[in-house]
């Protein structure tokens, strides 16, 4: 399996390098106010995949930051229960107290 994932990426590698040989020609971007870039295809073709893959992350991180928030909340309480309420209270284990082990079901 080690050696297929290897010929796959060496296969994406290689198509891409083919892709950038066959794409070195010039090219425009013409942009507002009658600005222009004038570069390599190949890179204007990068470019344009690094500015989705930047915006798309940008997009992500309100998301992100809610559930990064949303899971620190879900662990404050834990954290503040566990401290001195265990020493005091400790919770019953069901596997080693048998007034709390339920007997197996069978059949429906």
């Amino acid at each position: 399996m080690k050696y297929v994932l290897w010929l796959l990426k060496a296969a994406i590698f290689f198509t891409l390098f083919a892709f950038a040989l066959n794409n070195q020609q010039d090219a425009i971007v013409h942009f507002f106010f009658g600005t222009q870039w004038r570069a390599p295809l190949v890179l204007i073709v990068l470019a344009a995949f690094a500015l989705g893959v930047i915006i798309g992350a940008l997009g992500m991180v309100p998301h992100w930051w809610k559930h990064r928030s949303a899971a620190q909340q879900a662990r404050a309480p834990e954290a503040q229960n566990s401290g001195a309420s265990n020493a005091l209270n400790p919770q019953p284990n069901p596997a080693t107290d048998p007034a709390l082990q339920q007997p197996p079901i069978h059949g429906i």
